[in-house]
């Protein structure tokens, strides 16, 4: 049961917004019919129906084309003797074809189910449609009363033979009339607001729940940019289209009544006018074919760039080792001009829509007069009919300048609902691909299996069949690429199966090879979402060995895990994953090679005791991926997979003794594991041995808690260390430092405050000078061309006096309506002008903020992306640059249009009736109070809004990394339920938002109708002074300062909240940036020609408040060694590589390349002179060869050589498009195996002097391992080799081994010097299982070094 705060009236949040900056603890809680979950139960029942009508409609379509082209399927396919295989295969092959063909002519021609969500959105908020078309209907329909009213009043003052009090009964009338117009109109836009927002809060949660259930093969064609575009601008178009959705009936409606009214004062004449608004029937067709198509290229645009965006976030730590900054930013500088050019054609098709509505109404009236006095001498043009008629065309001129906008609107929305439902129509994972069966005699079970990740490609596994027995641990061995990882996702039901059967008993627990770890405590991370049993979780946090990080944890098990694990080292993130699938319960563990992030004696203590035959798991079934040799003989049964066949099934034994390659393979790899199984070593008997030695090794060193072997490392939460470093013996301050420590992502920074005046600025100066004070002079004529036609109008009803009883001259007529006529004209040409400039102002402005936006991010230093979920920034390249974009240009341009109206009609008011003016000054004093007092809360409101929309990309783009996990743990309800709780904090601050809107707006409104109202009133006071031209003046523009005041109240607070993005992107834009990328210091063009490496006292913290993570590191290291870098988890190996790269400055002291000090120079310069292969292999989305050279500065023959070095030459020779293979987002179509051998090429690309190995072979097998040290053995032999390894035996042939503990060298001598010493290197060697601990086998290993 939810618990609500009581409901306030709005008064009182204003009140509290205008005292202090609200913030989100001020805000109410929704109502439980308002939450997400309530809205989209209703909207899931409609939609489910209309899905199926849809569905429906689409198989009959389809059905004629299917049938001729296939009769025989139908029937065949009941026959029982003919083979299904058979079947799908050849459907497969069909269905192939056919998409090879689409993707020729375009993935626009895919079908899916259409139309269905538009009456979808109107049938689940039907009776709120009908409650809001009835008060707009009513407010529309008094609008014509108020020209009646004008007619009577001019009537009055003319005929002074009316008694007074009719003249103050219309007065008061003129009050009531207007004051039900507002009431009307603020319940209007309350329920349209309300709605349209409900609506969009509805799409984003329908998207997220649709992307957990797509197949990955939907997935591959909805990128996550595209998603995210869907999730924000197509959202939010749907919504603002639905806030004028009435109007598509309301304005033909108020123009055709506005016709009869002007029929019924000027007769015939009007047709003249109506003739002009049917002509602007087919241009605004024209125009709105022509904005549509326009839009869909655009937001083909917003999607590439958005991809791209969210690659670079993913991977901004390869950029910047590798200096790709630049290439990658011309990227997406290339995607945005295209999508700023679509933008200029759109918004110049928008200006000419402008001006054709802002001609329409001086033309209509000017025709209608001009034919009117020209039919007939008799027909004279006095206040009366000018005035009413004039009142008439205002009204006229509502729903002819917003048709623009509606068709604009509505437009947009139809390539939004388009999109959404192509995305909602998209293939889901098959329910059925695995079955779950609780009565099968086997855990699992896989019959005649073949599995495709993409029914395009070739199938990666073929022929699969495999049973296996409850409580079996069963290995999975093979080379890179084999398909191991594969047959993990096709268990899960993650890959396409084609042909064939998979059972599983009972639950699954799934462990993946790159560890997905939430933004959350760790405790939640290993509960994941399970009650809290605390024996049990005790006996996960002991077995997963997390006891000795919890207690170096500054908050424990309560610490936060930053975005993808940032403050946790690689073996931290695979252990935290284990424990989550310990903990879990489940009846069978699938573990995709969770053993090769950790360090080889933390390996051998998972597996003896979580996964091994004694382990916590010992009774479940348990499915190892591994590429570790010595944990087989302990396994129940080995599958060995070749090029995607089981090639070898059986014991480790019987596969020893069948004398096959895998036979070889262990009699080259495993001498080690050999000898101790020879000798039927127990490993449970060894292990309190080690245990003890570990405790003891453990106890001399530093507990600082660090971070080896992230993908992201940087500044207090990187490669290694986390944000706070505490010791055993810490002091009370680094007890409030640990305590501090728990929370690693901060809240995002909330503005308060009025918006500086400087951020309106930086938009006017990005706009550009000549630009916006271009738009200002037009507009500003224009208003002055406004003033002059309606005085000039009053001049020529008072010659209806004038020449009364006589002819009135022609050249008089035809001057009075040229006049009349050129005025109107030029003010439409005015706007037109002003239109065009703001077109080219906001797309300079634009272009601009994007440009600045963009350099700003990439040269950001890696702490920030560690410390900031990349929703925030998404949010500022998505939402906030949408808003710059196509929210704030028209804002700016109504503001002062309207502002310069309001005056306008001010001035016409105060000259006609000086009297008025005493009223005016006072109520304008009132306004500007009523308007500075709710501005401040609507500007916090939106400040809210947008920081609350940060964690709903945050929380998504966690759960598409992490959907293989959630699906196999079957919590998809769990994080749509999460989901929705974010989406309703988000909701509040715009309830919040519309609810003070409407309690201004009714208030200002009332100040509106106090001018018509003393107005009339005043007319009446000085009737005996006043004619009836000057009254027809003063009241048609008093009651246009109402509707003026209304818009100019609304768009003033749409523009200072809009301007909040800009305020938003100005912040990520001025953060503190890292060393320049170029100095005037510039490094030989050789350099380092030598590759010398010197550390003097090199100390080093992630953040000034922080403990040292390196402590006072002095070595030299002589051109061309090989060393080898080695320590327990937290002794700061990888902090040494980065302060190589200077990803981290040094606190004291330098480092010294071939005698340059690094620090001197501009970051590309030393960055690119270096060569890093990381542990995380990171690929982007794109071809092969961009992959390896983005710049393009290598020939094909030298990018053929160095694949085929790394020993993926006959793989890419193999790919159909070979180097122009495209690689999917995140190189998700290649095996992690590859993916580092692909890192291993850039590497001999580059040719560098200094080669930096982190953790480089984890991902790969023992065989492809060999191959890559033999390779950088040969093509590295001349380089300087620093090498942190898991697997101590890749370093046991290095020149010397540096031992690191505590962020000291503890130890610096050859192997076998060390091994001699039996110190630190002893110990870790002989964890690691390379060394026995007696004598004679530390002698066969120093014999073989």
């Amino acid at each position: 049961m939810r618990h609500l705060k009581s409901r306030k009236k709005p008064r009182s949040l204003i009140i509290t917004g205008y005292k202090r900056p609200l913030v989100s603890e001020d805000l109410w809680e929704l109502d439980l019919k308002e939450d997400v979950h309530h809205i989209r139960q209703d909207f899931d029942k409609v939609m489910k129906e209309e899905f199926r009508k849809a569905r429906v409609r689409l198989q009959k379509q389809q059905s004629g084309k299917m049938s001729k082209r296939r009769p025989h399927l139908h029937q065949t396919s009941l026959v029982k003797g003919i083979s299904q295989d058979a079947l799908v295969m050849e459907e497969i092959e069909e269905m192939k074809g056919q998409r090879q063909k689409r993707n020729q002519k375009g993935r626009g021609e895919v079908p899916y189910p259409h139309s269905w969500l538009f009456p979808t959105i109107v049938k689940t908020f039907k009776w709120v449609l009908l409650k809001s078309a009835i008060f707009k209907l009513l407010q529309a329909l008094l609008a014509f009363v108020s020209p009646q009213l004008l007619k009577v009043m001019i009537h009055f003052i003319q005929d002074r033979t009316i008694h007074e009090w009719k003249g103050y009964m219309c007065a008061v009338l003129f009050l009531l009339v207007t004051s039900l117009q507002s009431l009307f109109e603020q319940q209007y836009t309350k329920y349209c607001f309300l709605m349209g927002r409900k609506v969009q809060a509805i799409i984003v949660a329908t998207v997220y729940k649709k992307a957990l259930t797509m197949s990955n093969n939907a997935l591959k064609d909805s990128t996550v940019g595209q998603t995210v575009t869907l999730m924000s601008a197509d959202a939010q178009r749907i919504r603002e289209a639905l806030v004028f959705i009435h109007l598509c009936w309301l304005c033909p409606l108020q123009i055709a009544l506005s016709t009869v009214f002007l029929w019924l004062e000027l007769g015939p004449s009007v047709l003249a006018g109506l003739f002009v608004m049917v002509l602007l029937v087919p241009i605004n067709g024209l125009l709105a074919t022509r904005s549509r198509g326009f839009q869909v290229k655009n937001m083909g645009h917003k999607d590439k760039r958005m991809k791209l965006m969210n690659e670079i976030l993913n991977g901004i730590k390869i950029l910047k080792l590798y200096t790709w900054e630049p290439s990658f930013e011309v990227q997406v500088e290339s995607i945005r001009e295209q999508e700023l050019k679509v933008m200029r054609k759109s918004s110049y098709l928008s200006s000419v829509s402008t001006l054709t509505f802002t001609c329409a109404p001086a033309l209509v009236s000017v025709l209608t007069f001009a034919v009117f006095v020209s039919v007939s001498s008799e027909n004279v043009l006095d206040p009366q009919k000018a005035f009413t008629s004039i009142s008439l065309f205002n009204i006229l001129r509502f729903p002819m300048g917003m048709l623009p906008q509606i068709i604009s609107a509505l437009v947009q929305m139809v390539v939004s609902i388009k999109r959404l439902e192509k995305f909602q129509g998209g293939e889901d994972l098959d329910p059925l691909a695995v079955e779950h069966d609780s009565s099968l005699s086997t855990s699992v079970s896989v019959q005649n299996g073949t599995f495709a990740w993409d029914s395009d490609n070739k199938p990666v596994l073929k022929n699969i069949s495999l049973d296996i027995n409850p409580g079996r641990l069963v290995a999975v061995v093979g080379a890179v690429g084999s398909g191991k990882s594969s047959l993990i996702s096709a268990l899960l039901g993650e890959m396409n199966k084609l042909i064939g059967h998979i059972s599983v008993k009972g639950s699954l627990a799934y462990v993946p090879q790159q560890a997905w770890i939430q933004n959350a405590t760790l405790k939640d991370n290993i509960l994941f979402g399970s009650e809290l049993d605390e024996k049990k979780y005790q006996q996960v946090l002991d077995a997963c060995a997390l006891r000795p990080d919890l207690d170096q944890l500054p908050g424990g098990d309560q610490t936060e895990i930053g975005e993808k694990g940032i403050n946790l080292s690689g073996g931290q993130k695979q252990r935290v994953s284990l424990a989550r699938a310990a903990y879990s319960s489940a009846d069978t563990y699938l573990l995709d090679d969770p053993l090769s992030a950790v360090d080889s004696h933390v390996g051998k203590h998972l597996f003896e005791r979580v996964i091994g035959p004694n382990g916590l798991l010992k009774d479940k079934t348990r499915v190892l991926v591994t590429h570790g040799v010595n944990f087989l003989p302990y396994v129940d049964e080995i599958v060995v997979l070749v090029d995607g066949i089981v090639s070898e099934v059986g014991s480790y034994n019987s596969l020893r003794a069948s004398g096959g390659a895998f036979s070889e393979f262990l009699e080259t790899y495993a001498k080690e594991e050999n000898k101790k199984s020879d000798a039927e070593e127990d490993p449970a008997e060894t292990d309190p041995v080690e245990q003890s030695q570990n405790t003891q090794d453990e106890a001399t060193a530093s507990v600082t808690v660090t971070k080896e072997t992230s993908s992201c490392h940087s500044q207090g939460h990187s490669n290694n260390s986390s944000s706070v470093a505490v010791k055993k013996s810490s002091s009370t301050n680094n007890k409030k430092q640990s305590e501090n420590g728990k929370q690693l992502i901060q809240e995002e920074r909330l503005q308060s405050g009025d918006v500086k005046f400087s951020v309106y600025l930086q938009y006017l100066r990005a706009m550009g000078w000549l630009y916006s004070t271009g738009v200002f002079v037009f507009y500003f004529l224009q208003s002055v061309a406004f003033i002059g036609s309606n005085l000039w109008l009053s001049e020529w009803t008072g010659d209806a006096v004038k020449y009364y009883n006589t002819t009135y001259p022609v050249a008089i007529r035809d001057m009075r309506v040229g006049i009349f006529g050129g005025l109107g004209v030029t003010q439409g040409v005015l706007v037109f002008l002003g239109a065009l400039l703001l077109v080219e102002g906001a797309v300079s402005a634009s272009r601009t903020l994007h440009t600045d936006l963009l350099s700003s991010i990439l040269q950001l230093p890696m702490h920030f992306f560690d410390t900031t979920p990349s929703g925030r920034v998404i949010n500022r390249f998505a939402k906030e640059l949408f808003t710059v974009d196509e929210m704030i240009p028209p804002s700016f341009s109504t503001v002062l249009l309207r502002l310069l109206e309001m005056i306008a009609n001010l001035v016409i008011v105060c000259l006609a009736t000086p009297l008025i003016s005493v009223v005016v000054i006072p109520l304008t004093v009132v306004y500007c109070f009523l308007q500075r007092f709710y501005v401040a809360t609507s500007r916090q409101l939106r400040r809210l809004d947008s920081v609350s929309l940060s964690p709903i990309y945050s929380h998504f783009g966690e759960t598409l990394a992490g959907l293989p996990v959630i699906r196999a743990y079957g919590h998809q309800e769990r994080f749509i339920k999460q989901n929705e709780t974010i989406i309703d904090n988000n909701m509040k601050s715009f309830y919040m938002l519309i609810f003070s809107n409407k309690w201004v707006n009714i208030r200002l409104e009332m100040l509106g109708n106090l001018v018509v109202f003393f107005a009339a009133l005043f007319a009446v006071v000085a009737r005996d002074h006043l004619d009836g031209s000057v009254v027809g003046l003063s009241i048609t523009y008093a009651l246009n300062v109402t509707h003026t005041l209304i818009v100019l109240v609304r768009t003033t607070s749409q523009l200072e909240t809009n301007i909040v993005a800009m305020e938003r992107i100005s912040e990520y834009i001025e953060i503190e940036k890292e060393a320049p990328w170029i100095t005037d210091h510039r490094p030989p063009d050789d350099w380092p020609s030598e590759g010398k490496l010197r550390f003097e006292d090199y100390k080093v913290r992630y953040r000034p408040e922080l403990d040292l993570v390196l402590n006072g590191i002095t070595c030299d290291i002589d051109s061309s060694e090989k060393i080898g870098i080695v320590g327990r988890t937290g002794a700061g190996k990888s902090s040494l590589t980065n302060c190589l790269f200077r990803i981290i400055e040094a606190a004291e002291g330098r480092i010294l390349i071939d005698g340059v000090d690094i620090a001197k120079l501009g970051l590309h310069d030393l960055r690119s002179r270096l060569t890093i292969i990381p542990q995380d292999p990171v690929l982007f989305s794109g071809t092969l060869r961009l992959n390896l050279d983005p710049f393009e500065r290598f020939s094909d023959a030298d990018i053929w050589r160095v694949l085929e070095l790394s020993h993926l030459k006959d793989f890419v020779s193999g790919l159909a498009a070979g180097l122009q293979h495209e690689v999917s987002e995140g190189g998700e179509n290649l095996s992690v195996g590859q993916r580092q051998l692909l890192c291993l090429a850039r590497a001999l690309l580059r040719k560098s002097r200094i080669l930096i190995l982190d953790e480089a072979t984890a991902a790969v097998d023992l065989e492809t391992d060999n191959l890559i040290q033999t390779t950088i053995r040969k093509e590295f032999s001349h380089c300087t080799v620093l090498t942190i390894a898991h697997r101590l035996n890749t370093i046991l042939d290095s020149s010397r081994v540096m031992v690191l503990d505590a962020g000291r060298i503890v130890e610096f001598d050859s192997p076998s010097a060390l091994l001699e010493k039996q110190g630190y290197f002893y110990a870790l060697v002989r964890d690691a299982g390379l060394t026995g601990v007696d004598d004679t086998k530390l002698e066969e290993l120093l014999e073989a070094l």
